[in-house]
Formats: structure tokens, C-alpha cells, sequence
């Protein structure tokens, strides 16, 4: 009765961790014949070489989506594992921004081609995911617990890409854990006490590796950017010059 793509949609369901019981009550299919599906159907990317695990490793083959895309998991994603050998990369996406999420997804088929990215709706936010076996060959930062607690640092041949591509990580950590927002404060003007307004562009992250990946990128392109401290958190980075709000504007520019 089921297609091929919908059984494999189902079992990326259940590769989240999630129980029988809520995919088939998500999906309206029955769980004897997820379980059937399980051990019948042969691993979802058997099909897809993956470059890190060839004799020679090489990068990926679009590196500008794999520099987006590691923006985006250092800031709001996570990989985890199945009972099957399969490992998940989801990415939490605010659903009320579309464009990041058509951009998140574009990006993640780009890198597995061969496997089926879907989205996983969520009371407020959407994941963005897909099941490969590969994942932790493309996203070695992955590990047990939070990333805050442990050491974030690029590979070498990682740092190559975001090098060669530093805008579109800027763009995947804005996107993850950034925001442009307009500040205003106010200035006397010939006696006259006036509101003035102006953008600025923020990232939170409570890991210092990674903060410190997002401030080492951005004096790479130039982009003048200082703590922010709220409340005693230094978690902050604030970009708020003129002229680096400007290139963040024609590089970056706000989630939609």
C-alpha cells in the first residue's frame, strides 16, 4: 500500500529516537507495519558515497552549502544515534521563517543527495533532517553531550572550506543563533532631545569555541564586532558599525 519514499519518511521518523507509537500515530501507520519496514528495508544511504570515507578523503562536493550547513549545526544542531547504524542531523528552524528553512534543507540535500530531507513540525519550530550514516564523517564536531561542554575546533580541511566560503558560515551561525534587530537610543539635537534608530546584528552562544569561530571569521572579512554583556552573560557578540552592518546587510541580511 506504501511507496518506497513514504517508508523511508516513516523510519527516518522513527532513526529520531522516537517511539513506535507517536510515529504511528503522526503518520496513520500502523506499527506492525513500521516494524515490518524496519527490518526489511536495506540502509537509506547505501547509494550515496560519502567523501570522507574514500582511500583519499576529500571535502564535499558543494562546499559553500557544507560551509552554511556548518553554521547551522554549531548553532541549533544536533546528531544523534539509531539502533539501526544510522545517525540523524536535525536542525531547529523557527517556523515562522520559511526562507531559512527552504535554505537549511536545500543545503542538506546538496551535501546527501542520495538521502530524503524532511521536516519534523514542532509547537513553535520545525527540524530540518536527515538519516545517513555519515554524518559524524561530515560534522566531526558531533559528540556526547551539549556542545558548550566540550571542545569545538574546526579540521583543518573544514577550516579550508569556511576559508574559502567564510559568508556562508557568517550566514548559517546568523541564521542559527543571530538575529539583525534596530536598536534606537536617543541624542540631543540643538536643545531638542531626539530618537534615533539604527541596525544592528547579534549571535548568542553559550560555547566560547564557537563564538570565538564566529568573531575569527568575521576580522577575516573585515566586520568590526565587540562583546555585549547582558545581565553578567558575555555570551554576546554585537556587530553595530555602520560600515560592517553594511557588509552583514549585503551578505547576510535578516532571517526571513
Amino acid at each position: 500500500m506504501y511507496d518506497i519514499h513514504t517508508r523511508k519518511r516513516v523510519l527516518a521518523l522513527v532513526d529520531q529516537g522516537r517511539s513506535l507509537n507517536s510515529v504511528s500515530q503522526e503518520t496513520g501507520i500502523s506499527r506492525a507495519a513500521i516494524r515490518s519496514w524496519r527490518s526489511r528495508l536495506e540502509p537509506l544511504d547505501r547509494s550515496t558515497p560519502c567523501p570522507r570515507c574514500e582511500d583519499v578523503p576529500r571535502p564535499p562536493e558543494d562546499p559553500a552549502a557544507y560551509s552554511y550547513l556548518l553554521g547551522l549545526y554549531l548553532g541549533d544542531g544536533c546528531v544523534s544515534s539509531s539502533r539501526r547504524g544510522v545517525h540523524v542531523l536535525r536542525i531547529a528552524c523557527t517556523a515562522t521563517w520559511p526562507g531559512l528553512i527552504e535554505a537549511c534543507a536545500e543545503a542538506m540535500q546538496r551535501l546527501r543527495p542520495g538521502n530524503k530531507v524532511y521536516r519534523v513540525r514542532h509547537p513553535g519550530c520545525q527540524y530540518v533532517a536527515a538519516a545517513s550514516k555519515h554524518w559524524p564523517c561530515l560534522l566531526p564536531q558531533h559528540g556526547a553531550g551539549r556542545k558548550h561542554r566540550r571542545r569545538i575546533a574546526l579540521e583543518p580541511w573544514q577550516q579550508t572550506i569556511v576559508n574559502a566560503h567564510p559568508w556562508d558560515f557568517v550566514r548559517g551561525l546568523i541564521h542559527s543563533d543571530g538575529c539583525r534587530i534596530t536598536n534606537w537610543t536617543t541624542r540631543l539635537v540643538a536643545g531638542e532631545r531626539k530618537r534615533y534608530e539604527y541596525p544592528r546584528y547579534f549571535f548568542t552562544n553559550v560555547s566560547d569555541d564557537i563564538r570565538q569561530l564566529f568573531t575569527d571569521t568575521l576580522d577575516q572579512l573585515g566586520v568590526e564586532w565587540t562583546h555585549c554583556i547582558r545581565n553578567g552573560s558575555p555570551y554576546n557578540i554585537s556587530v553595530a558599525r555602520r560600515a560592517s552592518v553594511a557588509l552583514m546587510d549585503a551578505h547576510v541580511g535578516p532571517k526571513y
